[in-house]
């Protein structure tokens, strides 16, 4: 059983090669790359040597094959995928601003990234943490309740429930985020926010306060503040911890948050304090940045360490 666990979409990306390139024109594309922020998530958390499992679902087609062919061969448990037959492997579109910024469309809605059921509890033994990822809960109302109750089993077996609250802003729908994230966060032990996100959430703008709201309201031992290029915060009632960024040169931003929350979980299995937790955050992130596609990045404990060294 593993120590590890999510619950969410997996999906194929297919991305633009270069900036400035609009999904509305005819042009280039590369893919497809095994995704979802889930996917790329818990594939993390086994590249570094931590047991993983995920619960989602898969198409019965090349792209399923795709997705679950790089989980297994990286030792992620997906005992829990349950192929589709006849439905297709849910996909994203990714194209790249010239400024940075990214635009999406998802192909998923009735797909088998949003069909997967909660698990019976006799399949996940004493896991140590849930994941929850924010875009897992905006895309499916019904799968989002199935995302709620696998948080309820969860916690009744012991683990922490950990929320990146990952808002696309895009499937929001015009529906308010304490709708969409009210059941995880009145859980949630460690939250993984953006400065963006953490001001949403808690109504404030300054960061101190906004973690200091949270900590009022749920169940939080620490907000770790994802701040880009300015590197990252972990703020918990007694105090806040800064690590910068690690400087590299920046091939593909798409899926280093979800890399860095990978690697934060994974000091805390291995009894570590939170700011070496916030380092091998950090540098788990910053090398899958360096690679094109959403997790290509030469992710190991070995590459972490020599990382975090500055080698």
């Amino acid at each position: 059983m593993a120590d590890i666990w999510i619950m969410g979409e997996l999906l194929v990306e297919v991305m633009r090669p270069r900036p400035g390139m609009p999904l509305s024109e005819t042009g280039e594309l590369r893919g497809p790359f095994p995704s979802g922020a889930p996917g790329i998530f818990i594939d993390t958390v086994a590249r570094m040597g931590h047991s993983a499992a995920i619960v989602s679902g898969v198409g019965d087609d090349e792209f399923g094959r795709c997705i679950l062919d790089r989980l297994n061969a990286d030792g992620v448990d997906t005992g829990l995928v349950e192929v589709f037959p006849n439905r297709s492997t849910g996909v994203a579109f990714v194209a790249y601003e010239r400024d940075g910024s990214r635009r999406f469309i998802f192909h998923w809605e009735g797909t088998p990234a949003v069909m997967a059921v909660v698990p019976d509890p006799s399949r996940i033994g004493k896991p140590k943490f849930l994941h929850v990822m924010g875009c897992s809960l905006m895309a499916d109302d019904a799968f989002r309740g199935r995302v709620f109750q696998a948080v309820e089993v969860f916690a009744r077996a012991g683990a922490r429930i950990t929320f990146d609250p990952n808002i696309r802003f895009e499937l929001l729908k015009g529906r308010a985020v304490e709708e969409i994230v009210g059941p995880v966060m009145s859980r949630c032990s460690i939250l993984f926010p953006g400065e963006k996100e953490l001001a949403l959430l808690s109504g404030r703008d300054d960061p101190e306060e906004g973690a200091r709201a949270l900590f009022d309201r749920h169940p939080l031992e620490a907000v770790v503040l994802k701040r880009g290029s300015r590197g990252c915060a972990v703020i918990t009632p007694d105090g806040r911890v800064d690590v910068p960024a690690f400087r590299i040169r920046e091939k593909d931003p798409t899926g280093a948050g979800d890399c860095f929350d990978a690697g934060y979980l994974c000091g805390r299995l291995e009894g570590k304090d939170p700011r070496t937790c916030a380092r091998m955050a950090a540098a788990v992130g910053a090398l899958n940045a360096r690679a094109f596609g959403p997790m290509e990045g030469r992710i190991n404990p070995a590459a972490v360490a020599a990382m975090m060294k500055g080698r």
